[in-house]
């Protein structure tokens, strides 16, 4: 397959894959919404499904479509690194400099991406009812 029809094919792929990510964030936010909220609208024991699935079952679709999209976004930055390297040594012209970006850049990226791996949970026992204000005042924004 030629490169300029490869590269077509995995930016629509990753369209696609973005678009996805983007449309099963909405259902879970604002159709199949939170436990608390649930609770709000239609009382206790009630689950809500689209296409028989849960919020947590299109959450677990959610994180799959996510590491799709990292690895298409991966082989999309190894078929364009030559553009890369070149655009960004014509932005910064000192070699040090470039190294001191280039590496902080990949630290930043590193711990944004490995940090959530090594936090802990706070966990707080609540009382019931105990935020049934601020769940009122939140759905009526």
């Amino acid at each position: 397959m030629k490169k300029p029809v490869l590269n077509f094919v995995i930016n629509t792929i990753m369209a696609l894959t973005m678009a996805g990510i983007i449309g099963i964030g909405f259902l879970i936010e604002f159709t199949l919404i939170s436990g608390q909220k649930r609770k709000l609208l239609f009382g206790e024991n009630v689950e809500l499904y689209f296409m028989g699935m849960n919020r947590h079952e299109w959450g677990s679709i959610h994180l799959i479509l996510g590491y799709i999209i990292i690895g298409l976004l991966f082989v999309h930055i190894f078929l364009h690194w030559n553009i890369v390297k070149s655009v960004y040594k014509k932005i910064i012209h000192r070699p040090l400099l470039n190294k001191l970006i280039g590496f902080f850049f990949a630290f930043i990226c590193l711990v944004l991406i490995l940090l959530p791996l090594f936090i802990k949970p706070e966990i707080k026992t609540t009382k019931n009812g105990s935020h049934e204000k601020f769940k009122i005042e939140h759905l009526k924004k």
